[in-house]
């Protein structure tokens, strides 16, 4: 049975002008919000009439001024009230739109202000080599911010670039990490935030958090013509599923946010919006649909498990060989990306413990500590108390720290570290990802 939004939008608009007229501004200014929230459900549906589309679109507009003059009563402002109550001389008007301009444009400021940390500006300096897998994700990324600029040519009439892309998946995987890979590799503005960074604990000031994030990011790609990229970590805190109960505030920021992914009265074709989350099912369904591509972040298969081992090692000395690697990366199924970074430092820290406890020493080749280009060798190591090479002397009784030299990784450190890892995703939780993947997402 399908819904006729439309006609909901307009009862609950009735209810809202009857309350507005009644002076009852609290009352209606929830019932507008809510209108705006189901008129925009209607915009979304609404593909066979494009006239009818724009109208809906006009009076969207038209009942969030209405709700933002009211908000702006409720919030204290005398001069909202002259505004609401459609009186007061000429000459109050002007003084009042006067200082309420002022207001504004310093409320706006203080907003910004608690958002400068969101933007980054260092990038990142992390590439796509660094991530091991994940090659569908990598390339829905890179054909919505990167080919966009290297070949706008390609992006013309109905063929745009994503506008907004979700990445679920279970902790550790790598979202946010990918997510720093598109800072680096965009020549543009990236604006990256938490939910929490969103959620004020002062009333109205969320959704005008909400509100300036978007108008930054247009600013910045109107003044540079360089994509701006929004990240928003943790988005299932801000957006999940309306319940009865919930909390009005968050509403708002629902709707806020809705309004401003839907791009209502704005041209939004150099801004692009990346969600994470851990649990895309809590998602609200409309805010879902926002998002174009949902693409799943999964466990790492083998061959990026094996990858990210060599990753994560990076340039630390050790004996492992190819086969090692590959064996490493059998042993560790279901473990996230994260997990395997802890197995790693967990490994490379064997060679301190083994400093900590050990009874006898030896001297060995090293570089030299003044000059690190000629060897030595009165670099020391410890030792089994067996070593014919080797004197009795603990950690604490070594005179010149500097000449202890590490020893290099090897594949019993691993195994030891194995023993005491656990992987940190349940079963559980991957059924649910493959299944809202099966619904709603693509694999990555």
């Amino acid at each position: 049975m399908s819904v006729d939004f439309t006609s909901k939008a307009v009862d609950l608009l009735k209810r809202a002008t009857t309350l507005d007229e009644a002076k009852e501004y609290e009352e209606a200014y929830r019932w507008y919000m809510d209108s705006i929230e189901v008129f925009m459900t209607a915009i979304k549906y609404e593909n066979k009439n494009p006239t009818k589309k724009e109208m809906l679109k006009n009076k969207v507009r038209q009942v969030m001024e209405r709700a933002k003059m009211i908000k702006e009563y409720l919030d204290g402002s005398k001069e909202g009230d002259n505004n609401v109550g459609n009186a007061g001389s000429t000459a109050q008007k002007t003084a009042s739109a006067s200082k309420k301009a002022k207001e504004e444009e310093e409320d706006k400021q203080r907003m910004r202000n608690a958002l400068g940390g969101a933007i980054v500006r260092v990038k990142p300096n992390v590439n796509w080599s660094q991530i091991a897998g994940l090659e569908a994700a990598k390339e829905a990324l890179k054909e919505a911010v990167i080919l966009p600029v290297r070949f706008p040519q390609l992006f013309t009439g109905n063929r745009k670039p994503w506008k907004g892309i979700l990445m679920y998946g279970p902790p550790g995987t790598g979202k946010s990490f990918l997510a720093k890979a598109v800072a680096t590799e965009a020549d543009g503005t990236f604006l990256s935030v938490s939910s929490a960074d969103l959620m004020s604990r002062w009333l109205g000031d969320s959704e005008k958090l909400v509100r300036n994030l978007f108008e930054m990011a247009r600013e910045a790609w109107k003044t540079d013509g360089k994509p701006a990229i929004i990240f928003i970590d943790e988005i299932d805190s801000m957006c999940s599923s309306r319940t009865d109960g919930e909390n009005d505030a968050l509403r708002r920021i629902k709707t806020e946010f809705l309004v401003q992914m839907q791009g209502v009265g704005h041209e939004d074709d150099g801004v692009l919006v990346l969600g994470a989350t851990n649990i895309p099912w809590s998602l609200d369904s409309a805010v879902r649909r926002r998002f174009e591509r949902r693409i799943y972040i999964p466990l790492p298969d083998v061959q990026a498990r094996y990858q990210m081992f060599k990753i994560h090692i990076g340039d630390t000395p050790h004996t492992l060989t190819e086969k090692d690697w590959y064996e490493l990366a059998r042993m560790t199924d279901k473990y996230s990306g994260s997990d395997i970074n802890i197995v790693v430092r967990n490994a490379m820290m064997e060679c301190i413990r083994s400093v900590q406890v050990a009874t006898h020493f030896k001297r060995v080749t090293g570089p030299d500590l003044k000059d690190p280009t000629r060897m030595t060798n009165n670099r020391l190591v410890p030792c089994s108390p067996g070593d014919p090479e080797g004197f009795a002397m603990t950690a604490q009784e070594i005179t010149e720290p500097g000449l202890l030299m590490p020893l290099p990784v090897t594949m019993q450190d691993f195994v030891k570290a194995l023993r005491t890892a656990r992987p940190s995703v349940a079963d559980d939780d991957i059924t649910q990802h493959l299944k809202f993947t099966e619904e709603f997402g693509q694999e990555g």
